[in-house]
């Protein structure tokens, strides 16, 4: 339901030219206050639902029936105005808002919305979470609906900075607008409100205490079975994920998985229960550790989410998000396809993945091992489609004449990885000899790499620190699969194993050994 592409919504084509005065549904015939006998059913029920907590039928009524609806009765014009509905559902005001939020992610998604209507979204969001953060919410959500929300908050914030950005045609009531709504999705009111979330729900406690034994929160998925109330700690979590998202978006990676620290990706988690939330976290996880030149952690994970998407997309076929899952496979196939360019560590990588690899981007990345103009171009090429969308925060200046700024962020992400690609070109002598060589002397080496030794000491150092990286908790870790050690002018050579894991296995054998088990207890012999 709520995208987690971060490309604007396409602008619809029966929708007129952005101006405030004629609004997309006036050129649709549209009368928000119409409502068919079928929405006023499904908001009749779904209020019911949330009344009694009945999250099941939440989810249905969410996942399925809003879909069916949507395409049957709205696919080019909004929902119905919330003033409209209000009264079927005693006019509650949570409900309101949570309305209005499913309203305009169904506007963002079939329609272009206007400068108005994004103003408008925002001071929704802004009620809403000011509820939850400070109101008494006596309500169980499921999380899909859940993670949609922060999901299509920072969806929303990334696609009005690109708006804003692009100031070269705006009217004059646009620019008048912006200036009075200076405030309406400002980096650091985002940023306030996720953080808030991730403060006030305690969810990091509540994870802390988990490890020790004195909480429920991932065996439960998040949900409160003592009648409580799952949504701010559901949704404290998955802000987690949110500032993560937001801080990649800004160029910020550092801070990013700082944010996510609390979150052990290593397991199963409440953000592994939702497939787009499940993706989302790993592709900028993933993302920012190659830009951190953690090409290691960032290929182990793009191996596992592949793989896992690999064997799951079959499931979700039917469901909303299915395009998007297709999108965000093929970008992080384009990632691990520059991870193992820059850190050939194949052995990493499961076979089924790597052969879907080999498919898609084989011929590439043998191009791209060349390290000349061609594979350079190859780089950049894969980095533009798989990257994060980068977003400026600034305000735009309103001075004449106006200029479109929306691509700088990303040009100078773009231009940092290249600058990346270009020292670690110049090592690719380097690591073709030391995989020749268990020994060999450094004026062999110099003769043959056509340099003097002192330069030859340079670019060894320089391959030393180009293959190590910090990691997250401060250590310097090797992303090489091949090592060397200098003693007494003599290069030693050390080729990285990667250490076998047979935990895993034979667990996963166990299980299956008391699964046969079980089946042949019930059967019953004559």
């Amino acid at each position: 339901m709520a995208s987690f592409d971060y490309d604007d919504a396409p602008a619809n084509s029966a929708a007129p030219p952005s101006s405030q005065s004629q609004t997309p549904d006036a050129a649709l015939g549209y009368d928000p206050n119409f409502v068919p006998d079928s929405v006023k059913t499904f908001v009749v029920h779904l209020y019911r639902h949330i009344r009694e907590k009945n999250v099941y039928e939440i989810h249905q009524m969410y996942e399925t029936s809003f879909q069916t609806l949507s395409e049957r009765l709205f696919k080019d014009t909004p929902w119905p105005s919330v003033d409209a509905v209000a009264h079927f559902v005693d006019n509650d005001h949570v409900f309101c808002l949570l309305y209005r939020e499913m309203w305009f992610r169904h506007l963002y998604a079939r329609l272009s919305p206007t400068l108005k209507q994004r103003i408008d979204s925002w001071d929704n969001y802004c009620s809403l979470f000011q509820v939850v953060l400070h109101g008494v919410v006596n309500m169980q959500l499921p999380n899909q609906w859940l993670w949609d929300m922060v999901d299509e908050f920072v969806y929303q914030f990334q696609s009005f900075c690109q708006y804003r950005a692009k100031m070269k045609n705006k009217t004059e009531q646009e620019i008048s607008l912006l200036k009075q709504f200076d405030q309406a999705w400002n980096v650091y009111g985002v940023l306030n409100y996720l953080q808030a979330l991730v403060e006030r729900s305690m969810i990091i406690q509540i994870l802390e205490q988990e490890k020790e034994g004195l909480e429920q929160f991932t065996a439960t998925d998040g949900y409160d079975y003592s009648g409580g109330s799952n949504v701010l700690k559901v949704l404290g979590y998955f802000s987690m994920v949110g500032l993560l998202r937001v801080h990649c978006l800004l160029g910020d990676y550092h801070t990013g998985l700082k944010c996510l620290l609390p979150i052990d990706i290593s397991q199963q988690g409440v953000y592994t229960s939702v497939i787009g939330s499940h993706i989302t976290t790993i592709y900028h996880y993933g993302f920012a550790n190659l830009m951190l030149r953690r090409y290691v952690e960032a290929i182990r994970e793009f191996n596992k989410i592949l793989l896992y998407i690999y064997k799951t997309k079959q499931y979700h076929q039917k469901s909303p998000q299915y395009e998007q899952i297709l999108k965000k496979n093929e970008q992080m196939y384009a990632l691990l396809a520059i991870c193992l360019s820059l850190c050939p560590q194949v052995k990493l990588v499961e076979e089924t993945v790597n052969s879907q690899l080999r498919e898609k981007y084989g011929e590439k990345m043998i191009r791209m091992q060349r390290y000349d103009d061609e594979a350079f171009g190859i780089y950049d090429e894969l980095f533009s489609y798989a990257c994060p969308k980068f977003i400026t925060p600034s305000a735009p200046s309103f001075e004449e004449p106006l200029v479109n700024y929306n691509q700088d962020a990303y040009r100078l992400q773009l231009k940092l990885f290249l600058y990346e690609v270009k020292q670690q070109q110049l090592l690719s002598g380097v690591r073709t000899f030391l995989k020749v060589y268990s020994t060999i002397s450094l004026g062999k080496l110099a003769n043959y790499m056509e340099v003097d030794e002192p330069t030859l000491r340079t670019i060894l150092t320089t391959y030393k620190h180009k293959t190590h990286a910090v990691d997250v908790d401060g250590k310097i870790v090797s992303n090489a699969d091949v090592d060397f050690y200098i003693d007494d002018d003599m290069i030693h050579v050390v080729e990285s194993k990667s250490s076998k894991r047979y935990g895993d296995y034979f667990l996963r054998q166990i299980v299956k050994l008391e699964g046969l088990i079980n089946d042949l207890d019930r059967i019953k012999l004559d």
